[in-house]
């Protein structure tokens, strides 16, 4: 006799049951860091660098300004002489004026800086952590949102530090700018910014990695415990490189954030091409280098100071709680 394989009634199995489980996916890490801490890490590198080195970034800009405007022959003027002008005519707070302004953009542009080179870095890099031309890539990415950030208040500071500047401070020279030449004279200069420092960051960051991976390679066995001077010494090489490369650049800049101030001329359009032959017909290709002994001295500690103090960061947030 057959057997009824049918349940009986009353007796259906139960349907399986669904549950919809919704899991919150965290941010990817990379040096076991979240994109947060990319941002403290850098934000307090660039403080720190640019606050320390500020004095030698006047006097860059005052040996870049001298000369612009007006038919006479450029005088040139050394470090030395420089510095003893500021210091006789305006005391050390001459060193340190448009300090806030440097102040006020340092810490977002960095933070944005160094985050998006990690991440960046991150996805180009894949498999190979040495791998340079993701790192040159990661450092011009990084340098054009960064630019966006630091370049209005970068032409509040230059102005504020010109000998005998009109502003009376940060809030007054962005008043009077806004007013007089309008919004888009904060980002004059844009365009050489991202040209200067696309290839300055591409040096540098190829520079900085390959010197960190070379010094380790030289001592492995002490490279944790010499963490810091590899780490300094591989900024100090890759700031001053990059520096002496993108000097004339640099003069470009200068004259496009200063424009119309203090004697400086004033261009007609933001063309990199009109402001060298305006530098060359006044003072020689040697014009397109003027500051480059303070740019280079600025650069140098300033970068050793820069990634001595995100690396140091970076270890912070990595100690286990």
């Amino acid at each position: 006799m057959a057997t009824d394989a049918s349940p009986k009634f009353g007796t259906v199995p139960k349907s399986p049951e669904f549950h919809t489980e919704i899991s919150v996916v965290s941010p990817p890490t990379h040096d076991g860091l979240e994109f947060w801490q990319f941002m403290i890490a850098g934000s307090i590198a660039g403080m720190v660098e640019h606050m320390a080195m500020f004095p030698v970034d006047t006097l860059k800009t005052r040996m870049q300004a001298i000369g612009a405007g007006g038919s006479f022959p450029v005088q040139h003027i050394g470090v030395r002489q420089a510095l003893g002008s500021i210091l006789k005519l305006e005391g050390l707070a001459g060193l340190y004026r448009g300090i806030g302004a440097m102040g006020l953009g340092a810490g977002p542009a960095h933070a944005v800086y160094f985050s998006v080179y990690e991440r960046c870095k991150e996805v180009l890099s894949g498999e190979n952590r040495n791998n340079s031309a993701a790192h040159a890539v990661s450092g011009v990415f990084a340098t054009v949102v960064s630019d966006a950030v630091i370049t209005p208040m970068d032409v509040v500071k230059q102005r504020l530090q010109l000998k005998s500047s009109p502003y009376k401070g940060v809030v007054d020279c962005v008043k009077r700018v806004l007013t007089e030449e309008g919004f888009g004279a904060f980002y004059a200069s844009y365009r050489t910014t991202v040209v200067m420092n696309a290839p300055f960051t591409a040096v540098h960051f190829a520079t900085y990695e390959a010197a960190k991976k070379g010094l380790v390679e030289i001592s492995p066995e002490s490279a944790e415990d010499e963490r810091l001077v590899v780490h300094a010494t591989a900024g100090a090489v890759a700031g001053a490189l990059a520096a002496a490369v993108t000097t004339p650049l640099d003069v470009v800049k200068t004259q496009l954030q200063c424009q119309g101030v203090c004697g400086c001329d004033r261009f007609s359009n933001c063309s990199i091409k009109d402001v060298i032959n305006s530098i060359v017909r006044k003072d020689g290709y040697h014009g397109l280098m003027r500051g480059w002994v303070p740019r280079m001295l600025f650069h140098a500690p300033a970068a050793a100071i820069c990634w001595s103090t995100y690396e140091a960061s970076k270890s912070f947030f990595q100690q286990p709680n």
